[in-house]
């Protein structure tokens, strides 16, 4: 087996341990929800295979619901009206299938109650803009954020403080009727106010907490005068917050992660140990800028050698300055600046890739690196550090044959890192 043979093998381990699908009806058969009926509102990139589990374990008692997914990733489901929209920028098919949602949760019948599942994406795919917010000024923002480099968590604050569905809409908007959330996480800490920005939960954060955000990574000004306005007028008490979690309202809502980070990195770990692996856990150590993280994931491939390692597992969100106008992915970028730092190290091959089946606005979803990476791409006329420089790696890795492609997976929990410290140990 080749070391790329063997890191695929435990990607998709760690795809089957997290497939949101089967995660949910694990969790609603040990939740017993009730009689129903419910309404189903379902958002993400898993939304689809969410969906069809939740019909599967539930049945009649979803009277009826939709579901809004990425493109590529819809597929056609009974009873229930599917959709898509853009990611990871929002359009206007994002904003009507978040009007929608917010109009059926207000529109409950008899003793409806609400259902909502919630995966990675949903931040974008539901995008309700607050009053005097145009869409086209939070497009603005959320590109001016992503291409700054902020954090998941600072992006989907600021982004809930300007939307009316995002921070607990939903729950608003159900006036009183009982939700109930069950989430996949992609996000540091599983917290589910921070998942698909929270809009079925309560939210710790406040306006003025968004608003040092924007400051912080000096975007303010950047930022149309609409949005900047209603950030600063809710920071001085003038808009109401998002839905606060002392709120009588809150304790309408209930929830769970069926499925995280956690449980993909577990189930690598475990299935490299039945190979007769040792494998060093990093945990969630790719929460950084991928200009940051390189040298120091360089640093654990060394000393996970130095001290008899075969494998070296890692996850989490990384971020990435987008400095140019090219195609590429924060997994991507981040597999290449690992082979810059590793160029001259022999015995080692890399798989970077997310778990969602899509790495930034490409049709893969990471790539490979190892000792000979440069030399290809270099023999195909690119120079990696130029490609990084206008953040156009895509190209380059398509043509060196080091793209990483599943299609759409069905779930999304972050990014994965998986290192073969020794892949000449009879695996080559």
């Amino acid at each position: 087996m080749s070391a790329r043979e063997l890191l695929a093998a435990l990607h998709a381990v760690a795809l089957d341990a997290v497939h949101a699908g089967r995660a949910l009806e694990r969790a609603l058969e040990a939740d017993d929800p009730g009689t129903g009926p419910f309404q189903l509102l379902a958002a993400g990139k898993a939304g689809c295979a969410m969906a069809e589990a939740a019909i599967s374990v539930l049945g009649t008692r979803i009277a009826s619901g939709a579901v809004t997914t990425k493109d590529g990733h819809a597929r056609r489901i009974a009873g229930l009206e599917v959709r898509e929209a853009a990611h990871p920028l929002p359009d206007s098919r994002s904003e009507a299938a978040a009007r929608d949602a917010l109009l059926r949760a207000g529109s409950l019948a008899g003793a409806e109650q609400l259902i909502v599942l919630i995966s990675g994406g949903a931040s974008a795919l539901w995008c309700a803009p607050a009053a005097g917010i145009t869409l086209a000024e939070k497009r603005a923002l959320t590109r001016t954020l992503l291409r700054s480099g902020v954090s998941i968590r600072e992006l989907n604050t600021v982004r809930k403080h300007v939307s009316a569905i995002k921070g607990g809409g939903l729950v608003r908007a159900a006036a009183g009727r009982r939700v109930r959330v069950y989430a996949v996480s992609d996000v540091p800490g599983d917290a589910l106010s921070e998942i698909g920005s929270g809009p079925a939960s309560p939210d710790p954060t406040r306006f003025r907490d968004a608003l040092e955000i924007v400051r912080a990574h000096r975007v303010e000004h950047g930022l149309a005068p609409s949005v900047r306005e209603h950030l600063e007028r809710g920071a001085s008490g003038e808009i109401e917050e998002t839905l606060e979690p002392d709120d009588a309202r809150a304790a309408l809502c209930e929830g769970r992660v069926v499925a995280s980070l956690d449980d993909a990195l577990a189930a690598v770990s475990t299935a490299a140990k039945a190979r007769g692996l040792r494998a060093r856990a990093l945990g969630r150590a790719l929460d950084d800028d991928v200009a940051d993280l390189a040298p120091r994931l360089a640093d654990e491939v060394r000393r996970a050698r130095a001290d008899g390692f075969d494998l070296l597992v890692a996850g989490g969100e990384p971020t990435v300055t987008v400095r140019g106008s090219g195609r590429g992915g924060r997994a991507q970028e981040l597999a290449v600046r690992l082979a810059l730092e590793l160029s001259s190290e022999p015995g080692w091959a890399a798989l970077s890739a997310g778990t969602d089946g899509s790495d930034g606005p490409t049709d893969a979803a990471g790539a490979w690196a190892d000792p000979a990476s440069l030399a290809r791409a270099g023999a195909l006329g690119f120079e990696p550090r130029s490609r990084l420089a206008a953040s156009d790696v895509y190209p380059m890795l398509d043509a060196a044959g080091d793209l990483f492609r599943t299609g759409p997976t069905q779930t999304n929990v972050a990014d994965l890192l998986l290192v073969r410290v020794q892949p000449g140990s009879g695996l080559d």
